[in-house]
């Protein structure tokens, strides 16, 4: 146990710092050498954006980017409307329900996905359904829903419940309470939600690998399928990084927004 303060207080830093580099060294590395044309990563052939160039020329890649970014807009999408309204009733029920849907909840979260995967799978062959863009869809939400649960629920943990019984004293609809006194309490955890949701399903592969169609590809199973027989291609550098840069530029400015929001109901409490 370190006792001066000043040496703790710097192993503390450095640790974490190690850790930021352990993580983003390896992102740093593929963005650099998205600027130049060599094939080979760790060959520096100038400064260049030709990959960029080749990125949108490809059109197999072009489509596989589109087909990943519909299915995780659109799972998203339902995966937080079915967790936000998930969590709102599960808060406002009884204790026991509520630990019940609680428990069930963190099993998707905690369980293996090719386990999701493969029971997705025979459920379909059960039911003798083909493999298409519905039953990717129910495999994403299944995916990602429990993670906008628990995104949505500690917000309205932190919420002021008297608000809402309030309002429906006044007259006001259940219905009407919640989009006017529940929901905008709790967009910042939405919000989360919404975004993992896409963070997963665009970085899914093995639940997509078994419930789509054979014609669809998505990023992660088109470079699976080419890497087999051929080189991954230089452009897909290029690619991470734009999805690296807008995931980056998303988390500043949710971070920027929730900064100014905390900082403006932390004046109004004083006033």
């Amino acid at each position: 146990m370190v006792k001066h303060p000043k040496l703790a207080k710097i192993l503390a830093q450095s640790y974490v710092w190690l850790i930021l580099l352990l993580m983003y060294l390896p992102i740093i590395v593929l963005v650099i050498f998205s600027f130049t044309a060599t094939d080979e990563v760790g060959v520096w052939g100038g400064f260049s954006l030709e990959l960029y160039g080749r990125l949108f020329q490809n059109k197999d890649l072009m489509t596989a980017v589109g087909n990943t970014v519909l299915i995780a807009v659109v799972s998203a999408i339902i995966s937080t409307i079915l967790g936000t309204l998930g969590a709102v009733g599960v808060f406002y029920s009884g204790k026991k329900y509520n630990k019940t849907v609680e428990t069930m909840t963190q099993l998707p979260v905690v369980n293996a996905e090719i386990v999701m995967a493969l029971s997705l799978a025979v459920l379909f062959k059960t039911l003798n359904t083909s493999y298409t863009f519905f039953t990717l869809v129910v495999g994403h939400v299944v995916l990602t829903v429990a993670f906008v649960y628990l995104n949505v629920k500690p917000k309205l943990v932190q919420m002021d419940s008297s608000t809402y019984e309030a309002a429906l004293d006044l007259g006001a609809t259940p219905w009407y309470a919640l989009f006017k006194i529940i929901l905008p309490e709790i967009i910042p955890g939405i919000l989360s939600g919404f975004l993992i949701s896409i963070t997963l399903s665009l970085d899914d592969f093995v639940i997509t690998q078994y419930l789509k169609e054979p014609s669809f590809e998505t990023i992660s199973t088109y470079i699976q399928k080419i890497v087999t027989k051929h080189p991954i291609p230089a452009e897909v550098r290029a690619l991470t990084t734009f999805i690296f840069l807008i995931v980056l530029a998303t988390v500043i400015g949710i971070t920027i927004y929730n900064n100014k929001k905390a900082s403006s109901q932390a004046k109004s409490r004083r006033k």
